[in-house]
Formats: C-alpha cells, structure tokens, sequence
C-alpha cells in the first residue's frame, strides 16, 4: 500500500466515510472507491462488500481484484438502561456493535450494571445529537418513559439510523405516535419505528425480549423478509 493510499485511508476512517479498498492482484495496484472511479463491474462489488459488510474477489476483464470493505462501525444506542438492556448488551457485542446506553438517572447507567460499554447520563435527545446517529446505526428506547423516549426518537427519526425500536404495546405504541405527530413527524417518518418492538417470538422474560429485538436488528440490516411490516403497528 503506498503512503498516499493508506493516508487516504486513514482519513475516511476517521471521518467514518464507507470506502472499499480494491486491489489488483496481479501487479498490487491500488485505488480507494467512491473516491476513484472503477468501472461499473467492480464498482458494483464494492457496492455490495459495503452493503453485506464482507470481502470478495472478483475479475475484470481477465484480471483478478481483491474488493476490501473499510465501514464505520456498527453501533447500538439503548435509551434506558432497564433489564432488557442488560440483557441485549451481552448478546450484541459478539456481533460487533460499538454499545452506548444513554438514562440520565445515574442509579440505573451504572458500570456495574453495564461493564465494558459507554454510558452518558446527559438527556436523551442531547446524548443522541451529541452522538449523530447514521446509517450504520441501531436505536433502541426501552425507558418505558415518555419523558426520555420521545426526546430519543424524535432525533431518531431525523437521522439516517438503519433501525428504530420502541418497547411498549400497540397501545402505548399509539399513543406515542400521537405524541410525535404533534413534534411534527408524518405517518411515513413515524412507520419506520419498529413497535411493538422485536420479531413476533411470544417473548416474556428479559433475556427472550432482547434476543428478539437483536433478531431484528439483524434482519433489518440484511434486509430478511421477516423484519418487514404490512403496515406500522399503531395502526393495527
């Protein structure tokens, strides 16, 4: 890699730009995509090592290219450090989310609690701008507390966040959704709030709640037919 490509590299990085490394194998040259243009074959893989967060090798003309994805980092942000929180963090790490549990009551966001993950105890809707969700971003609000979901979901629904979810019922879900049409979101924005939150497993306990919102997010994020929905759940 030459010095020229690597500082290119580390500067997206950093910037938390996707770009896809390409290599040609047969001599190691080199070029940094979006940024350099590739033609449309193999701007097409690049597309899809983004996407399904994986490399591959393909050939062009005769000549094999080593496409390497460079992402920014999945990341989950729990608003409400409640037990379903407790219980989801263990299960998302391993699958490589960056995990930041926001609740301003200091009782609750403890390290204890949470061990190994960060914790801001500012007001939801400050911590979430402060974190400027985007496309590789999850979120989920578990408070069960207006007061901190809604300042959540409203940056939230702003944002570019691959997944939005919110624990409660239809009911309360509808009525949630009142409340944020009055913030003065339409009915497409609100939709891509998953609610009742999670695929429809009969979860009751914690640990069955969590797995089933990370069964979700997971699906989202590849794009599985379960995690689509007829229509949003307040309406059912």
């Amino acid at each position: 890699m030459t010095p020229e490509i690597l500082k290119r590299l580390q500067a997206a990085k950093a910037a938390k730009q996707p770009v896809v490394l390409l290599t040609r194998l047969s001599d190691g040259h080199q070029c940094l995509w979006p940024e350099d243009s590739a033609p449309g074959a193999l701007a097409e893989a690049a597309e899809a090592a983004l996407r399904d967060d994986a490399a591959r090798t393909v050939t062009l003309d005769g000549e094999p290219w080593f496409v390497h994805p460079h992402n920014p980092p999945l990341r989950l942000i729990l608003v409400g450090a409640v037990h379903v929180a407790q219980s989801l963090v263990p299960m998302a790490l391993p699958l490589g989310f960056a995990i930041t549990v926001i609740d301003p009551r200091r009782s609750f966001g403890t390290a204890e609690r949470f061990p190994g993950v960060t914790i801001l105890d500012a007001w939801p809707d400050d911590a979430m701008a402060a974190l400027a969700p985007d496309g590789r971003t999850a979120i989920v609000t578990l408070s069960h507390d207006p007061k901190l979901d809604d300042p959540a979901l409203d940056v939230a629904l702003k944002s570019d966040a691959f997944y939005i979810g919110a624990l409660g019922s239809r009911r309360t879900h509808a009525k949630r959704v009142a409340r944020l049409k009055e913030m003065g979101h339409d009915e497409a924005a609100i939709a891509r709030i998953h609610a009742p939150i999670g695929l429809n497993i009969e979860a009751v306990t914690a640990p069955e709640i969590a797995l089933s919102i990370l069964a979700e997010i997971v699906a989202t994020r590849r794009g599985a037919g379960l995690a689509r929905r007829a229509a949003p759940a307040a309406a059912a």
